[in-house]
């Protein structure tokens, strides 16, 4: 039987006071969520000032990393290049930068993926909260 890593409760505790001290050191009002391998919601925290919308943005970028194993910039460069079809991709809704997946092991553990700055700076909020989990 294979056996592979996963994302507890502490993981995304440590992933999300990452990302907001990347956030709040940058003065950027943002919404952090943090998803497992199968895309399913783990952590959600609003940033105070973050946009509403954005707690509808954050969760489907970081579904959409999880589910794809791979930046959710990845598609949103497919729909903005020859590929517009791939809209019509089941189950994935958050298609913009800023969703990063989890990986370790070559295992996908799950995605940070981050909403209310520009997508650039989303990334870098995502990739601090990943970087809390070390090596």
């Amino acid at each position: 039987m294979q056996q592979k890593p996963y994302l507890i409760h502490d993981d995304a505790r440590r992933m999300a006071a990452a990302a907001e001290a990347e956030a709040t050191r940058n003065n950027w009002a943002v919404t952090i969520a943090i998803v497992d391998d199968g895309g399913h919601l783990l952590w959600l925290q609003r940033l105070d000032g973050a946009a509403p919308i954005s707690a509808q943005i954050a969760p489907a970028k970081a579904r959409t990393a999880a589910l794809g194993r791979r930046e959710s910039r990845l598609y949103e460069e497919m729909i903005n290049g020859p590929r517009t079809a791939f809209l019509s991709a089941p189950g994935l809704e958050g298609m913009l930068e800023g969703g990063v997946p989890i990986v370790r092991d070559g295992h996908c553990l799950g995605a940070v993926g981050v909403s209310g700055v520009k997508s650039s700076e989303d990334v870098l909020v995502a990739r601090a909260g990943i970087a809390a989990l070390g090596d």
